[in-house]
This record gives C-alpha cells, structure tokens and sequence, in this order.
C-alpha cells in the first residue's frame, strides 16, 4: 500500500467517525503510528494529508462509508471500539436481528434514544441486523407527526446508526387482520360489544363462576362481527377485539387485554394512511407479529416494559411463534432535563422547534455542541444494567469536553467589551495556540496605537494586566501602557493573564445561554479575526469561557450557542 493510500483509508475512516468530516490532526496521527520512520519527513506528510482530507471531505458521506468498505481491518477496528463495555447477549443461535421501534410522535431524546444505540450496537457486535420500525399505529392519543418520521431518521444517522431494513406498522394493517382472523377462528380471541364499564365490573370482581357473556362467543359469530368492525358497522368505541388470557391473573391489566379498537380517523386521520382504516392495532399486539415476521431475536426495552412483555407471550404461544429474548434494563432518570414528551411535544406546538438547546432531545443536544461520540459513549457505559441510573448534563459535559478538548480551537472572545489604545514600543506578534494537542498556533500582530477590546471586568485604572501570549501592560484611563513582555514577571508580580481582541479585525458575536428552565440568556461581545474563518457547526472554546457551536453566520455577526465550560 502506497504511502497516498494508507493516509486516505486513515482520512476515510476519521471521516465516517465525524460525520463526514476527517480531521488533520488524528489522520496524521494513525499515519505516523503504522509507520514511524515517516516523522522524519513530517512537513510533508502534513501538506499531502491536507491535499487528501480536502478530497475526502468533498465527498458525500454514503461514498465515504462505501470506500471504507475496501479496508476491513478499519471496519472491524471501529467496531470493536464501539461495543466496548458491553456484555455478551444471552441465547445467541445464529444471526442476531435487533430493532429500534419509536413512535413517530415526537422527536427522540436522551431516554429514548438507549434503547436505539444499544439495540445497534448489539447488532454489530455480532454482525447481525438492526431493524427502524415505527411504531405509529395509535392516529389518535399518541398520534404521528409526518415530520417525526424524518427526525428520527436523522438523528441516527447523527449518532451514526445504520438499518438494514426500515418499515412503518402503519403500512401493514392487512398482516395484522390476517393474524386477528386466525385469533379469532381458533377461539383465542373475540369481539366484546360490551362497554368498558361492563368488562371491568366483571374483570375486578369475578364472583364465583360468573363468565363474561362475550368471552362465550363462538368463533363463526366473532368472524362475522369482526368483519363488520372492518366494514365501517360499528362507531368508535363500540367494540373491540380482546385475546383471551387468564382470567383469574392478579394484575387486572393483564386479563383479556385490547388486540384491536376502533378509531374515528375522519376525526383523527393517520398522517400516512389517512382515514383508510378505522380498526386499529394495540401495541402489544402489532408489536407481537412484526417482530415474528422480521425475526427480531433479541429486544433491549425498559423494565417498566415488564408487563408488556408478558402481555405479548400470550400471542406468542397461540400462534407457536419463539418469543424473541427480552432483555429489560433498569430506568434512566436525567436530571435537570425536561424529559415529559408531552411537554416536548407542547413546546413543539406552540413554536419551538425541536432542536431547542434547552431540550434534551438529540436534535437539542447536537444545536448545542454535543457530540454523538458523547451520547454513544453514555449510553454504553450504562449499558443494560436492571438497576435505575442517573445522569446529569454534568455527566453529558465532562464527557464532551473530555472528547472536545484535543480538538477545538481555542479562540479569544470578550464579553462587556471596553476599548483601550495599545502604547508599545514597536509591533509585537502573539503566537498564540489554536489547538494545543496538536501543535497548532495563530499570529496575530499589533501596532503601536493599535485599539483592543478587554472584558470589563478584567481591567481597573492602574492595575497591571498580561495581554495574553502577548505582553504586559498598565491600564492608564483608556490606555493599555507597555510595562514589558517576560512572561515570569507577569507570574512573579501576580499579574492577571487576560484574552483580548484586536479592534481593526474584530468579528462581532453573540453568545447564547440556554437554561433548561428559563429564557435563552444573550450575551454579546467581539471575538478576534480567526471568528471570519468559522462555519456554522463549527465547536470551539471560548478562552476561559467554555465551549460554544456556531449557529448562525452573517456578514459581521457571528452567533455561537454555549454548550459547557
């Protein structure tokens, strides 16, 4: 492999890995790692590297990951760095097939995006399959957004999820009537015309003896009643298709529960099949046969998912069908996050769009800086334990900032900005580092009478500052007095090493604070000229502030939203 290639299947794969976008710094890196003797000839290893990262981030990300294709030890490498911290599935026989069931009415958040990650990345610990199947058979009290099915979408391929198959349980309503049928004729399930009322009087008491008369109705009958249901006969609310389970089960809930209900979807239309259909699927039961029918083995689900899972063994076994592995992991609770999806979903109504950084959806957390290598990290450490975990946006912050710091660029931004003129001797040049892992820095030079911008809160009239990377001075009114450059000085005598912005080249910017319970703060301020060079998306730190993405750029405005110290 010649020495071009090896440093494009190292671009290639730091691509997939961000999103389509290769770094400079850990290409050179891997580079350098497989073959040593190299460094001696690094400024040219450097200059070809930038040559061949500028080829590959042309390229879309679907070619990226079809030419990685071509080195396997790559894909394997990935792979074995992603399912690190996860144990061995249980009762693995053959080709593992997992899936990731949202339902389309909202976009996904942190708690829901668990079950999505470690459901992928089982599937390719063992080379199996992982299945997107949405769960949007409920048009009336959890009702689909047209717009969630692409949101979803999107946000895991953020995370860099892919799916082997995609299908909407909206789309197989036949499937569903044809294993109602089968349900019904053999008498494992019926047609109750009764009310609610009337069911659970006699669910909740089941006096000795007593049968509830619809329980009694023989097959033919419910075949022509659940035709009917079908035909558009009965009107919501008047019957409904109940499997038969054990009547003396101490869980209420568990006893004769809905496999089918009418929905007046002239009032409440399917945003996918409009007012088509009119008898609807529960979720245990459309979740039963779709996982059959693409051979789901293993699911990853909450605990408080417990009953459902027991609700579903009863189709299971009428039908003969092998019950996937259902393993149930222990609560997530976030705090100091929103996570109500009725809240979520109340916000998106009222005009806040989902990527609110002050939500915790993926959509919010991606706005704000996060990155998916964070979510993804988070999500596998925790793992599948059945104990409840907590995380905290702390717990999110040291993550990020821990993956963050060896890659953004350090930039000198001023808050409450004040100007001062510049007395020095002659021009001075400040080396400063861009990004200190990597070896990276910028000039930037200063003129005698030069004007700078200097946080007011940094400066008093006589105080003694360091101009950082630059030289020390004595504020004098409005005046920034050159008392010398040495560094040990400035430490020696105590001195505050303070950023500062060249006025001439300054970019003006706006800062903006998102609180999860209050309005989004604004802060503006002057960031120096390396600001103009920046791209919406782009995450930096902001010295002594913290880390900011940019979110809007406009000729002299920059607009960055705060992510974390």
């Amino acid at each position: 492999m010649n020495l071009e290639e090896i440093i494009y299947k190292y671009a290639l794969q730091n691509a997939v890995k961000h999103d389509g976008k290769a770094q400079k710094g850990p290409v050179i890196n891997k580079v350098f790692a497989e073959n040593p003797e190299l460094k001696s000839i690094a400024k040219e290893i450097v200059s070809l590297t930038e040559k061949i990262i500028e080829k590959v981030n042309s390229m879309s990300l679907e070619d990226q990951k079809r030419e990685l294709q071509r080195y396997p030890e790559l894909l394997e490498e990935r792979k074995r760095e992603e399912r690190k911290g996860l144990p061995a599935l249980p009762n693995v026989t053959g080709t593992v097939v997992t899936r990731f069931a949202p339902n389309p009415d909202g976009p996904i958040h942190l708690g829901n995006a668990r079950a999505a990650i470690l459901s992928a990345e089982y599937a390719a610990m063992y080379n199996g399959k992982f299945i997107l199947r949405f769960d949007d058979t409920d048009p009336k009290i959890k009702k689909p957004l047209k717009e969630a099915y692409d949101w979803i979408k999107e946000d895991l391929k953020w995370l860099g999820i892919d799916w082997e198959k995609e299908f909407k349980a909206s789309e197989r309503m036949e499937v569903y009537y044809e294993v109602s049928k089968i349900m019904l004729e053999k008498g494992y399930a019926y047609v109750d015309l009764g009310s609610d009322e009337q069911f659970k009087s006699w669910r909740n008491s089941k006096r000795k003896g007593e049968v509830y008369p619809f329980r009694e109705t023989p097959p033919e009958t419910n075949l022509e009643l659940w035709d009917k249901m079908l035909e558009g006969k009965f009107s919501e609310g008047k019957a409904v298709v109940r499997i038969k389970t054990d009547p003396n089960d101490p869980d209420p809930s568990k006893i004769d529960w809905v496999m089918f209900r009418i929905i007046d979807t002239k009032k409440n239309p399917h945003p996918i099949t409009g007012d088509k259909y009119i008898v609807w699927p529960t979720y245990n039961f459309a979740t039963v046969v779709d996982d059959h029918d693409f051979g789901i083995t293993h699911i990853l689900r909450a605990k408080e998912h417990i009953t459902n899972s027991e609700k579903q063994r009863w189709v299971y076994n009428y039908m003969n069908w092998k019950m996937p592995v259902v393993l149930e992991y222990g609560r997530l609770k976030l705090e100091n996050f929103m996570m109500s999806k009725s809240k979520i979903r109340g916000m998106l109504e009222t005009g806040t769009g989902r990527d609110d950084p002050r939500l915790p959806t993926l959509a919010g957390l991606r706005r704000r800086g996060i990155l998916p290598e964070t979510i993804k990290e988070i999500m596998i450490h925790v793992g599948i334990k059945v104990t409840d975990a907590t995380i905290s946006f702390d717990n999110i912050a040291s993550i990020n900032r821990k993956l963050l710091d060896p890659l953004a660029r350090r930039l000198m931004f001023v808050y409450r900005p004040m100007i001062f003129k510049l007395d020095i001797p002659k021009k001075l040049v400040a080396k400063i580092p861009l990004i200190p892992a990597k070896g990276e820095f910028r000039e930037i030079e200063v003129e005698p009478g030069d004007e700078i911008y200097l946080d007011s809160n940094d400066v008093e009239n006589g105080k003694s500052i360091r101009l950082m990377d630059l030289c020390n001075v004595k504020i004098e009114g409005d005046t920034a007095r050159f008392i010398g450059q040495d560094i040990e000085t400035a430490r020696n005598l105590g001195f505050s090493i303070v950023q500062w912005v060249k006025k001439k080249d300054s970019v003006r910017g706006e800062v903006l604070v998102a609180n999860p319970s209050s309005e989004i703060e604004r802060v503006e301020g002057y960031g120096e000229e390396y600001f103009s060079k920046l791209r919406e998306g782009d995450i930096i730190q902001l010295i002594r502030y913290g880390f900011a993405r940019v979110d809007q750029k406009s000729e002299g405005n920059l607009i960055m939203i705060y992510s974390h110290d």
